[in-house]
This record gives structure tokens, C-alpha cells and sequence, in this order.
């Protein structure tokens, strides 16, 4: 059953433009995984890119890939280091991405990746955040 949304970043550096394609091929090139991890890819300009289809398992999160996974590009600062770096327009994107899956799966919940392993992404309290969504 899918009952979380899992947020990621891309730990890419503030202001650095990549797609869902470039995170594709680090998953399939580097990791050896079939295809991209996440459901969902937000751009800097907000532009949602779709990766793996809603109800195919994703490879975004260990015990959790049942559920859908977005990842936004930035994440880290250019040190690379965590900071939420989600511009104005991945902000309203991923708030109507969310509403959208939740009117299909009405008790879904958001939560970060950090909520279930020992990292910073997606660099800010997600599970706080969209808690009233």
C-alpha cells in the first residue's frame, strides 16, 4: 500500500541545473540500477519530470521503495554541504505534485528521506513542513 511520499534531493549544488535524465544515468551507469530510483524529479524552474511509474517499486529508500519518491534538484550548498536550496518555483511545484497524489492516495503522509536513514536529504524537515497537506 502506498501511504508515504518520500522527499529526496539530488545533493547537487545550489543553482546547478541537471535533470531527470543525468540522475538516470548516475542510477543505471554508476549504481547499476534498471532505471531511475525516483517516481518524480522537481527542476529548479519547477518543471516535474516523471521517472519510474507510481505502483513500480522505486530504489529511493530501504523498506520504503512501495512508496512514491521525489527528489528535487540542489540540496547542498557549494561546499556541498546541506541547505535547502529549493527555489520559488520547486516550492509550488512540489506542493501541487503532492495534492495531486493525494487525491489519489487520500491518507498519504510526506516525509524526508532522513526520516528513515542516517542522512541530511532532502536538507530540510519535510515531515514538518507538508504535515498539515
Amino acid at each position: 500500500m502506498i501511504d508515504k511520499i518520500i522527499l529526496h534531493c539530488s545533493a547537487t549544488r545550489e543553482g546547478q541545473d541537471i535533470d531527470i535524465e543525468t540522475i538516470r544515468e548516475w542510477h543505471i551507469k554508476d549504481r547499476g540500477w534498471r532505471d531511475v530510483g525516483y517516481h518524480y524529479v522537481v527542476k529548479l524552474d519547477g518543471t516535474v519530470q516523471a521517472g519510474r511509474p507510481v505502483g513500480k517499486s522505486g530504489a529511493h529508500c530501504k523498506g520504503e521503495n512501495h512508496n512514491i519518491g521525489v527528489c528535487y534538484i540542489g540540496g547542498v550548498d557549494t561546499d556541498m554541504q546541506p541547505k535547502d536550496t529549493r527555489t520559488d518555483e520547486q516550492k509550488d511545484a512540489l506542493l501541487e505534485l503532492f495534492k495531486e497524489i493525494k487525491e489519489k492516495h487520500p491518507d498519504i503522509k510526506v516525509y524526508g528521506h532522513r526520516d528513515f536513514a542516517r542522512k541530511a536529504c532532502p536538507s530540510f524537515d519535510a515531515k514538518a513542513e507538508y504535515e498539515d497537506l
